[in-house]
């Protein structure tokens, strides 16, 4: 209020669930560029550097602007601190900062529509100051247990509190807990409440080394025989989310895209650390699962998508996440593992790791270094030896600090 609410100089699409939000988002965001929207991004968290958190028409904001902006707002953030240590509570915490931060800097460009990803849950989480036109949910699982609830209803409650008056409402097919939760808040306050395999769908048609051919059902239309450069099932799904998120805010779920638009849209798509081919000598693939539901789906791409037998597995996790949910996900897949941590202070020990490890997969298949370089090194010497390949997973950072590490390699080799 103080900043004259930032938030409400745009529209605003939603985001929230448990799995595929950055990638949802992504492909929402790239839909409505194309369609000569000027458009604002915001995810979370970032991989390498905190300006991918946010983007506007596609491009990271840049450091000068992100510097600008605060110097604008932080005084009135200041002030609000100060207020809040008075009423003896705390002072704002960093995801408070940054999403008052992104709002200011979406309505500095300014953007015609922000796509938003929610930071956890969804009702008291900070982005839900902003009033999204759209809501989508991505597929609900369990995770953030502690701070979300501990069952997959109770965790649906919070992220269907994004939900606003007459707004628009598309969802991923969802456990029938979450639906119910989801269907009954979209039923008191909302337009309408689409979802998927209901009322729309996606067919997969071909996998190829480069991607997905596949087509599309939608709230307003079919598109055929279109191509995403990405891999996994899910992510045809989430592109079949995101054109019904995008037909829902532009039209009310009856304006079809035109095809060259969509065509085009869906072949420049984009979702670093997603199933994200970074080599291919070997091949390694590193992909941000950090949860069981993201696990098993990671599982089912390496064998749909790359047909790999026995790739070599490189693996850290945060504190608070279900080691052995994730772990037992992998107990099939992985011929060797090896356990490491990443750079995030929230990083189990690797030696902890191990001890699990060693139960669900059996010790034989265990190595443990710490040091994540070291770790991707012998990981990728015993994927050459065996002809095989590098799956880099477990936690978001971990990829972050494998991308960080290869621009590093490539830097210095250049």
């Amino acid at each position: 209020e103080l900043l004259g609410d930032p938030q409400r100089s745009y529209r605003v699409i939603h985001v929230t669930g448990t799995n595929g939000k950055t990638s949802t988002t992504r492909f929402i965001e790239r839909i409505l560029r194309e369609l000569g929207l000027r458009t604002g991004r915001f995810t979370s968290p970032h991989l390498v550097r905190l300006n991918e958190r946010m983007a506007i028409d596609g491009e990271p904001v840049a450091d000068e602007v992100l510097y600008e902006v605060w110097q604008d707002i932080r005084p009135i953030l200041e002030i609000v601190d100060a207020e809040l240590e008075a009423a003896g509570e705390s002072k704002l915490t960093f995801f408070e900062a940054l999403a008052v931060l992104g709002f200011a800097v979406f309505a500095d460009a300014p953007v015609d529509v922000l796509v938003l990803e929610v930071g956890m849950g969804g009702e008291w989480d900070s982005t839900n100051v902003a009033d999204g036109d759209v809501a989508v949910f991505t597929p609900v699982a369990l995770d953030h247990t502690d701070r979300l609830g501990n069952t997959i209803a109770e965790i649906a409650k919070t992220k269907a509190g994004i939900i606003k008056p007459n707004a628009l409402v598309v969802s991923s097919a969802q456990p029938e807990d979450a639906r119910g939760v989801i269907a009954d808040r979209a039923d008191h306050v909302a337009e309408s409440f689409k979802i998927y395999g209901k009322d729309f769908e996606a067919e997969l048609l071909e996998v190829t080394p480069l991607g997905q051919r596949f087509n599309l059902k939608t709230l307003a239309g079919e598109y055929s025989d279109l191509f995403m450069p990405l891999h996994g099932a899910h992510q045809i799904e989430n592109l079949a989310l995101a054109v019904a998120a995008v037909e829902s805010f532009l039209g009310g779920g009856e304006q079809r895209i035109l095809d060259d638009v969509l065509r085009v849209a869906a072949v420049h798509l984009s979702s670093p650390g997603r199933l994200q081919v970074i080599s291919r000598e070997p091949l390694t693939i590193l992909d941000a699962a950090h949860n069981p539901h993201g696990a098993k789906s990671l599982v089912a791409a390496l064998s749909d998508s790359f047909a790999l037998d026995g790739p070599v597995g490189v693996l850290a996790v945060l504190g608070d996440k279900d080691v052995d949910g994730v772990l037992a996900a992998f107990k099939d897949v992985f011929a060797d593992v090896y356990i490491t941590q990443s750079s995030s202070p929230r990083a189990t020990p690797a030696a902890e790791i191990a001890e699990a490890a060693r139960q669900q997969l059996g010790a034989t298949r265990i190595h443990v270094i710490s040091d994540l370089a070291l770790a991707l090194a012998e990981a990728e010497a015993t994927a050459v030896a065996a002809k095989s390949a590098v799956v880099v997973t477990g936690s978001i950072t971990l990829v972050g600090d494998v991308l960080k590490l290869k621009q590093e390699e490539a830097e210095q080799d250049a």
